[in-house]
């Protein structure tokens, strides 16, 4: 799987990027045919404790699946993104089962 993370005006650690890469690695036990994914983190411009956004946009044969998280850390949000995409990667291949 082709992995692009982008940190919008700001630059992430390695411990995070590391962080995110396993966490996206592990879609592949919810579908084996994803090709890619395309993962923004983003500080969001109002002052409050929950300012970290993480966009993660799967690339999968079909259609592509997107979500996106705000939370107090980008691994926090990294982790509600990554559910939401099992969510509905096992939603997409209930129906695909059910055709």
């Amino acid at each position: 799987m082709n992995i692009k993370i982008h940190s919008v005006h700001f630059d992430a650690d390695s411990k995070l990027l590391n962080f995110i890469e396993d966490k996206v690695n592990k879609l592949n036990q919810y579908d084996d045919k994803i090709l890619g994914a395309e993962i923004f983190l983003r500080l969001d411009k109002n002052h409050t404790t929950d300012n970290k956004v993480t966009e993660v946009r799967l690339s999968i044969s079909g259609n592509d699946l997107f979500a996106k998280k705000q939370c107090k850390s980008f691994e926090e949000a990294t982790d509600q993104t990554i559910e939401a995409l099992k969510k509905q990667l096992t939603k997409q291949k209930g129906k695909k089962i059910g055709r």
